[in-house]
């Protein structure tokens, strides 16, 4: 924790206390970067810490990584939880008049996170962090039982329950076809959600395959079989030799399925 602190305070615990609720209300009024500095208002006991969670799930919301509809929107609800941590109960600070509350530079509320308290107006200045948890709770799919290294998943492998997507920086999966077919890069837990990045992409076929070849354009669409020259792996490019002897370059989208866009 950074500080600048007086340790002689004899009042230093209503100082910090003071603090705390001042940057609640500053927080709740203040602008998103809060670069302006304002006159702190009263607060009253109970409504600092409701306050400052008010305004951390506000700006929690843009940060969301949950699966967007056609419109844009998060898919499914979700809720913000704000756990608040504790100062170093050693920490002595001096009076101040003014407190600016304040981000880190690209700082992302997701997860654990702190929050900056900075005097700007007192005898002597000072800085100090306080810990915050940002939980955001919504539907995700996670393991129904202990599933090993290279499981390849399917539908009875798994349940929807609520979870912490904030719990990782990966995000998690809401949609099952997402996952079945897949194999796992790490063992899971009964309740562990796979995340991003731990699943090996699906093998749709093996080079040497005979593969249905489907081919797009412009208001016009065609199909016909060909040899896979390379393994097809989901959204990895492949080579086919068609029936003609031409060589062309698609995507694997199911079993011995590829696609190409002319």
């Amino acid at each position: 924790m950074h500080r600048q602190a007086d340790r002689h305070c004899p009042a230093c615990r209503h100082t910090l206390l003071r603090a705390l609720a001042a940057s609640a209300w500053l927080m709740l009024l203040g602008p998103v970067a809060f670069g302006a500095a304002a006159q702190m208002p009263a607060a009253t006991d109970g409504q600092p810490e409701a306050a400052l969670t008010e305004r951390v799930r506000s700006l929690v919301g843009p940060q969301m990584q949950l699966p967007l509809d056609a419109q844009g929107q998060p898919q499914g609800s979700a809720r913000v939880e704000v756990e608040f941590g504790k100062l170093d109960p050693r920490l002595r600070l001096a009076p101040c008049r003014r407190i600016e509350p304040q981000l880190p530079v690209n700082a992302v509320l997701w997860g654990r996170t702190h929050i900056g308290l900075r005097c700007v107006e007192g005898e002597k200045p000072w800085q100090v962090w306080l810990p915050i948890q940002v939980k955001v709770m919504a539907p995700a799919l996670v393991a129904l039982q202990a599933l090993p290294i290279g499981t390849v998943l399917q539908a009875s492998h798994l349940e929807k329950i609520e979870i912490d997507w904030a719990a990782d920086r990966r995000a998690p999966f809401l949609h099952a076809d997402d996952l079945i077919g897949r194999t796992l890069t790490r063992a899971l837990q009964p309740g562990q959600a796979p995340r991003q990045g731990e699943l090996r992409q699906r093998q749709w076929f093996a080079a040497g395959d005979t593969v249905q070849v489907l081919a797009r354009g412009a208001g016009f669409s065609a199909s016909g079989e060909g040899l896979a020259l390379s393994t097809g792996f989901e959204g990895q490019a492949v080579r086919v030799r068609t029936e003609s002897g031409r060589v062309l370059t698609g995507m694997p989208v199911g079993p011995r399925r590829v696609e190409l866009t002319l």
